[in-house]
């Protein structure tokens, strides 16, 4: 085998011990996460939709 192509095979080698060394989480875990972020997203949105609302309303005062 030629030295560049055992590079490839070394690193999915170390990959796959790695990835049996890691702590997954539980799937309640998991779903809590989830949630988490979902809200954090939805708040995110929410807060700039109305920002966008309000600095626009103030523009259009300004500009009539």
């Amino acid at each position: 085998m030629a030295e560049g192509a055992k590079k490839p095979v070394r690193f999915l080698k170390e990959v796959t011990t790695e990835m049996k060394r890691v702590t997954w989480p539980t799937g309640r875990e998991l779903r809590k996460y989830t949630g988490v972020v979902v809200a954090t997203v939805t708040f995110i949105a929410i807060f700039f939709a109305i920002s966008d609302f309000i600095i626009s309303s103030l523009l259009q005062l300004i500009a009539n």
